[in-house]
């Protein structure tokens, strides 16, 4: 299977890594180009992949799934509304040495990197990006285009919204299946940060415990 990852930086390197990791029903996906949206980028080479604009890459790699390399929940939703619209579909990337059950719903888009664990009745909503290292555990919901940084720990019955950013090394406090901790749309956790409450759409937290600072 070709996949174009959306992106030309830091992250979108690591997307494609995570690519080339993974095996589709059709056998290994191969990485055919980056996508980007900066014209001063177009006809570089990264990592031995070429990057181009959307428009390019639909003519020459129309049959490509498309996948996300950029962090920010808001700017993930803005380009992948445009690769839809540009006809394109998307992969969904699990690495093999990610550990989860028959019991995770995968929403299409959805990035799982290396060393990851998903336990049980956990439902990731399309587009969420769950970087290295994270554990997620029972009746966890996240919301479209949410993004975990590395190291983040998510106990059971936590229901994130959508767009939420958090930072890396994040815990949480587990919630109830009747009594969900409920972290906000748009809502930002700082790096390191111990989550012990709520979190209201749109601001930010940090520290430990977690407190309001935006």
């Amino acid at each position: 299977m070709k996949v174009a990852v959306y992106g030309a930086g830091g992250s979108a390197r690591e997307v494609a890594w995570l690519a080339e990791s993974c095996m589709s029903q059709d056998g290994p996906y191969e990485v055919v180009c980056f996508i980007d949206d900066n014209q001063e980028k177009w006809g570089s080479v990264l990592n031995e992949i070429p990057v181009m604009g959307l428009e390019a890459a639909k003519l020459q790699f129309p049959n490509a799934r498309v996948v996300s390399g950029i962090g920010s929940p808001r700017i993930r939703q803005l380009t992948m509304e445009k690769a839809a619209a540009a006809g394109f579909s998307f992969a969904t990337l699990i690495h093999s040495a990610v550990e989860y059950s028959r019991f995770v719903e995968f929403g299409q888009g959805v990035t799982v990197c290396v060393g990851c664990i998903l336990t049980t009745n956990i439902v990731l909503g399309e587009h969420v990006q769950i970087n290295v290292d994270c554990t997620i555990s029972h009746d966890v919901v996240m919301g479209a285009f949410t993004t975990l940084a590395p190291g983040v720990h998510v106990p059971g019955a936590v229901h994130f919204g959508k767009r939420v950013l958090v930072g890396t090394g994040a815990v949480f406090i587990n919630g109830k299946q009747e009594r969900p901790l409920v972290i906000g749309d748009d809502a930002v956790v700082g790096a390191g940060a111990c989550v012990t409450k709520p979190v209201k759409a749109g601001t930010t937290v940090a520290g430990v415990p977690a407190r309001l600072i935006k």
